[in-house]
């Protein structure tokens, strides 16, 4: 039977030191691992949408997934409570867990440990508990992560072209990001249709990508991805300037100034339309 390992973490899914404990542990013998997300509550904005916190979880869940995928590693994964104990609980218990992994970042940024969880997962399970910590700031991640913001313009070919093209350049990962339109409940499922259209096309053209429905307000949903994310870099499509509400807000120059040195790209499409 195989030994059934959780792998607990937030922000730092991606990080390099996790990635390598993970590719270390498969490599030691017959392993299933099991990745939890918690739920983590956004920054930015006046209201809590939980279809964009969950999402952003989701992401995180699906591009772990992609990883041990493409090193030939078993593994399911799922979206946790938003405490990382609780978490961490439903599925020891649902999965009979022999191991945990919890990575987190450094003690003097980590909440996680502030919170004394390493502890309260060892006294709780009875099972050994690796703690593997993931310094974004000095290691980053292994890739490069691209975040995508769109509304309708999602299948405008100027963007799946230039998406096509950055994905071209190295190891990267794109991040979808589609504001709803509206308060209102079909707002999501609108929203959930156009994210569709992009990752399909970029799933016909192997690249790799995850989306998530953002916050109405598209500054709101770019910053929230940037807190949930490591991103490498913004690409932000619009229709091109007086048919763009998006670029009379002055969305592009807002957003480069609050994510400072991260590079920020407008792509002007001529399809579609932002509500």
């Amino acid at each position: 039977m195989p030994k059934n390992v959780l792998v607990l973490a937030n922000e730092t899914i991606g990080g390099k030191n996790l990635l390598d404990r993970i590719r270390a542990r498969a490599a030691e013998g017959d392993v299933l691992f099991h990745v939890v997300v918690p739920q983590a509550r956004p920054r930015h904005g006046n209201i809590i949408y939980d279809e964009v916190v969950r999402d952003s979880a989701q992401v995180r869940v699906d591009l772990a997934l992609e990883f041990m995928r493409d090193e030939g590693i078993q593994g399911t994964g799922e979206v946790g409570d938003g405490d990382p104990f609780n978490a961490s609980m439903d599925a020891f218990r649902q999965y009979k867990i022999d191991e945990i992994i919890v990575s987190t970042l450094p003690a003097t940024s980590s909440g996680w440990l502030r919170r004394d969880l390493i502890e309260r997962l060892e006294e709780a399970t009875h099972v050994p508990v690796e703690h593997v910590v993931v310094d974004l700031a000095q290691e980053g991640l292994p890739f490069d992560v691209t975040l995508v913001v769109a509304n309708l313009t999602v299948a405008a070919p100027e963007l799946v072209e230039r998406l096509k093209a950055l994905a071209e350049e190295g190891p990267r990962r794109f991040i979808v990001v589609v504001p709803q339109s509206s308060v209102q409940g079909f707002a999501v499922r609108e929203a959930r249709g156009r994210l569709r259209k992009l990752l399909d096309s970029l799933d016909s053209a192997g690249i790799v990508a995850a989306g998530m429905v953002g916050d109405p307000d598209p500054y709101t949903a770019v910053m929230n991805a940037v807190q949930f994310f490591h991103i490498s870099e913004i690409v932000i499509s619009t229709l091109p300037e007086g048919s763009s509400q998006w670029v009379a807000d002055k969305l592009v120059e807002r957003v480069r100034d609050a994510t400072n040195n991260v590079p920020v790209e407008h792509i002007e499409a001529r399809a579609g339309a932002e509500v």
